[in-house]
């Protein structure tokens, strides 16, 4: 995969925003998937440097590190200030003359030494068979490879999305599902509770193989909650707009309300009107560590919908009564 430019492999040219590579990425990763395409090796291998891209590509970090320096930024111990460094240091000998000298330094414009040592310690002293062993040595290191240290590295991990229903959401469910990305295995999948859309969920262990002998790498699901015929959810706060008949509204009335872990008796206060809220406090979204949100509830006034000839005399009556409290309802209406 190192061979492969990224941002080619998505076709999105490198300057691109965040969502036009999510984008593309779906596209590619739809049509390469090995269940459109069983026993394609040719198909499965480039899915497989498809989902790198986007695991680099869609990460702000390692598409910082990837621009500026390539695939040796994203190998595990290579350390970019270093580089940085050695790349002014370079800079500075503009071409000159001269050799790396053990525990020395090199010879660059005319009544400039510079010192290896100082920019990278020890490391870059002779302490080997010849007097650039060490400093050998020290570039293996720069960038992650060392010679003496080098071992497997873990499998990119792959990215894929799921959809799940509003309960499953906020309760928190135990899924058996065969998401985009895992090759067609089925993978067990834990959504804590209070996921919102958006949230990720990492499975170790069930993305990309290793090239090296490595572990494999994670898979990363994305969640998209379905929304819910009845409730919202605006953070850990939810809200349910209740219907409520003419009579409980004008008199009062005890109404069962659910909640996420059980209906509940609420009251509705006399001459209630549609729009007024009552808070049930802790019946909301909980998350691990984090205080239970609260529950919102919206009365809305039920008018009857009957076209039967008493039901008009019926609100012609109710008329009559509401205008001996106000001439008109919408008379401070300003905007």
């Amino acid at each position: 995969m190192a061979d492969d430019d990224l941002y080619s492999l998505l076709g999105v040219p490198k300057g691109s925003e965040a969502d036009v590579i999510k984008k593309a990425y779906r596209k590619i990763a739809k049509d390469l998937h090995p269940d459109k395409n069983p026993g394609n090796k040719g198909l499965e291998a480039r899915f497989k440097k498809v989902n790198h891209a986007y695991d680099v590509l869609g990460d702000p970090k390692k598409r910082k590190l990837y621009d500026e320096f390539g695939e040796e930024g994203l190998r595990e111990g290579f350390d970019p200030d270093r580089v940085r460094q050695y790349r002014q240091w370079a800079s500075r000998q503009g071409g000159g003359g001269g050799g790396v000298r053990g525990g020395g330094g090199y010879g660059g414009m005319p009544g400039e030494t510079v010192n290896l040592e100082d920019l990278f310690g020890n490391a870059a002293g002779g302490g080997g068979a010849s007097g650039n062993a060490g400093f050998q040595d020290m570039f293996g290191d720069l960038f992650g490879r060392s010679r003496r240290g080098r071992g497997p590295m873990k499998g990119p991990d792959l990215a894929s999305e799921i959809k799940i229903d509003f309960v499953s959401a906020v309760r928190g469910a135990t899924l058996e599902l065969r998401p985009q990305g895992a090759g067609g295995n089925p993978v067990t999948v834990r959504v804590p509770p209070g996921a919102s859309e958006g949230s990720r969920v990492r499975i170790a262990g069930h993305g990309a193989p290793s090239t090296s002998g490595g572990p494999a790498g994670d898979l990363i699901l994305e969640i998209h909650v379905e929304p819910h015929p009845f409730f919202r959810r605006e953070g850990d706060d939810l809200h349910l707009d209740l219907p409520i008949t003419i009579a409980e509204a004008y008199r009062g009335a005890k109404v069962k309300v659910p909640t996420t872990d059980g209906a509940v008796t609420l009251k509705v206060p006399a001459h209630a009107q549609s729009g007024t809220q009552l808070r049930l406090r802790g019946k909301g979204v909980s998350r691990k560590g984090k205080e239970a949100g609260d529950l919102y509830v919206h009365f809305m006034v039920r008018v009857p919908t009957s076209d039967a000839p008493h039901a008009e005399q019926i609100v012609e009556l109710i008329d009559k009564l509401a205008s001996l409290d106000t001439e008109d309802p919408r008379r401070d209406i300003k905007f």
